[in-house]
């Protein structure tokens, strides 16, 4: 792939998942439950795996990873309505900032498991992908161990796959001024893909790519809890702020081809970004969601986050080339 279908096909998958969020955060709030479209979701992306180790035509991939987006997509906002659930306003942000650091932490062991396997088995990137396949299965068959009460249903009217646009009409004020805020910010974010080419271009080395990458993550795992509890205690406001004056940085940065050494100092301070934004941001929107339309209200920014951050690839990747 050229750097520019890098981009787009990153964007239409990041796009599948978030477009879906949005139909299927409505449709858990509809019926009431959550533990379906978090089982369903995560079957998906587990699925994928073997599939990109399948075939490598450039449609095929693109399948592949768009089934993987489709999974997140069917998962999250019923996840993160259910998180909510099981949260108050004064513990929300740990809450979602202790389930971020553990996913990113999943996501730092994987790539080091991938890399001690690379390791002994040079290029068996194959193998790699269907080994993947075995923890998602397991992932799956863990979700079965949880139970839920039915709880109360939307107060939106049925409707089409789009119907969940129709929350913008109910929301509070509160909720479009830091929606419009959020998303005017993911028009100008594109995918990490672009820093990890940079880090490959200044490197020349997949190894020290890959590595910074699991660096970035096992930061951003360790923050994420702290800094929700940070939130929690001086006010999600104030860290999510300090959050994107990390982004600048970091952006600012890698636009002058940097050492080795100062791309992870650089994705040092990303990881800090993450942990400081991403669980945070949802925590802040389900302290000013409706309670039976929380899934929605979660589901309405993803999706229109997505459609940003669709065009913010496609033009990253258009600028890059």
């Amino acid at each position: 792939f050229s750097v520019l279908l890098i981009g787009l096909l990153e964007g239409v998958a990041d796009f599948t998942s978030g477009i879906s969020k949005g139909y299927f955060g409505k449709l858990s709030d509809e019926k009431g439950i959550r533990l379906p479209f978090i089982k369903g979701g995560y079957f998906f992306s587990a699925l994928s795996k073997p599939m990109i180790a399948m075939l490598t035509y450039p449609l095929w991939i693109f399948f592949a990873r768009t089934t993987d987006r489709f999974g997140k997509g069917l998962r999250t906002a019923a996840r993160d309505a259910l998180l909510s659930q099981q949260s108050t306003k004064e513990t929300k942000a740990r809450i979602f900032g202790f389930h971020r650091g553990m996913d990113t932490l999943g996501a730092a062991i994987g790539p080091i498991i991938a890399l001690s396997f690379l390791y002994f088995y040079p290029k068996q990137y194959v193998s790699l992908f269907y080994f993947a396949f075995i923890p998602g299965i397991i992932a799956v068959l863990l979700i079965f161990l949880l139970k839920e009460k039915k709880e109360p249903v939307s107060t939106l009217p049925k409707g089409n796959f789009f119907s969940f646009f129709t929350y913008w009409t109910i929301a509070s004020p509160e909720y479009k001024k830091l929606i419009t805020g959020l998303l005017l910010f993911a028009l100008f974010n594109s995918s990490d893909v672009f820093l990890l080419l940079i880090t490959r271009e200044v490197t020349a080395s997949d190894t020290t790519t890959i590595a910074a990458y699991i660096f970035y993550n096992i930061v951003y795992a360790a923050a994420s809890f702290p800094l929700g509890s940070l939130a929690d205690k001086f006010g999600i406001k104030k860290i999510f702020i300090l959050g994107l004056l990390m982004f600048a940085i970091v952006y600012a940065g890698f636009a002058f081809h940097p050492s080795t050494a100062v791309i992870f100092v650089l994705f040092f301070i990303y990881g800090i970004y993450g942990a400081a934004t991403e669980g945070i941001t949802k925590a802040w929107i389900t302290n000013i969601a409706h309670d039976t339309n929380t899934a929605t209200a979660i589901g309405f920014y993803t999706s229109c986050q997505s459609i940003c951050s669709l065009l913010a690839s496609f033009i990253a990747g258009f600028v890059w080339s």
